[in-house]
């Protein structure tokens, strides 16, 4: 690693609005950040409004998750995220926050069936969806994969551990690496990723010994969720963050209970209405132009409301 890279300055401190002419967060960023041991965090998003205000608050990197496929669209699994959809969203995070660095996050058969689809789908998040890097779930046997996405120069992030997508295989969400025979193949999984030309790692659903052997084995930055805290970055989905999951994994801890002041809000805002006090203020006619108005509005029909 050069001096370049290890004085790339940190994501700005957080603020109002982005300071004008603030550098972005970049991979070369990240990268730095690693070098100075100083964590980074990451959190899931699927919207410009919110991507906005998460870069005001200094979070340095957007994942347009395929878990936007449950709570953004009401799927009960992340394999139905629709790729067109997946692609636009990240687009639209990107525009909201053009500060962070944002990840898209490649749907279930979206790069599976064929290296050339996977391609041609990866290349459209940097293209149409303004993407920064895709994320993949993969294992060593999509290093031929990953070597081919970066030849075409698509920054891929490898996710390990817990494969959500795989969840058909598994019978349901749960860890990985428990084993030791378990932990082993998910350790080579991340070191011949990173061989084939990886920039980033994600790590799911595993005990820290494995995290620390995946440290061991590895250069470039390790981001986490649900993975101990000795990883680089930290990712939750922003919805387990703010308490707006019915039921959060076990990793997720709320920071916020943002479900109930917006049910709060809402019942709120069904109770103004039936009182007919919407609040706000209103637009408003010169008299003379109400009165003409009223002399030129047809009569009600008989029966109507």
């Amino acid at each position: 690693m050069d001096a370049a890279e290890v004085s790339e300055p940190s994501p700005g401190k957080p603020s109002a609005a982005a300071p004008p002419g603030a550098r972005p967060v970049t991979l070369k960023t990240l990268r730095a950040m690693a070098a100075r041991g100083e964590k980074f965090a990451a959190l899931t998003c699927y919207d410009a409004t919110t991507a906005r205000w998460l870069e005001r608050a200094g979070v340095p990197v957007l994942l347009v998750g395929d878990t936007a496929a449950e709570v953004v669209l009401g799927y009960k699994r992340t394999i139905d995220m629709p790729l067109d959809v997946s692609i636009a969203l990240t687009a639209g995070v990107k525009r909201g926050a053009p500060g962070a660095l944002v990840m898209g996050d490649m749907p279930f058969m979206s790069y599976q069936a064929g290296e050339a689809d996977a391609v041609r789908h990866a290349g459209r998040y940097l293209t149409e969806g303004l993407a920064d890097c895709v994320k993949i779930e993969a294992d060593a046997s999509l290093a031929p994969l990953v070597a081919r996405m970066t030849r075409a120069g698509i920054p891929i992030c490898a996710h390990v551990g817990s494969k959500p997508q795989h969840v058909a295989l598994t019978g349901g969400y749960g860890a990985a690496g428990r084993t030791a025979d378990e932990a082993a193949r998910i350790v080579e999984d991340a070191a011949a990723l990173e061989r084939a030309g990886s920039v980033l790692l994600l790590v799911e659903a595993v005990p820290d010994e494995v995290t620390r052997c995946i440290l061991d084995v590895t250069t470039v930055p390790l981001i986490g969720i649900g993975a101990g805290t000795e990883c680089h970055g930290q990712v939750l989905v922003l919805q387990d963050l703010l308490g707006l999951s019915d039921t959060p994994p076990r990793f997720a801890e709320a920071v916020a209970s943002l479900g109930g002041e917006i049910e709060r809000a809402a019942a709120e805002w069904v109770r103004r209405v039936a009182q007919g006090r919407i609040g706000g203020r209103r637009y408003s006619m010169d008299p003379r132009e109400a009165r003409a108005l009223r002399n030129r509005a047809p009569e009600k029909p008989e029966g109507s409301l």
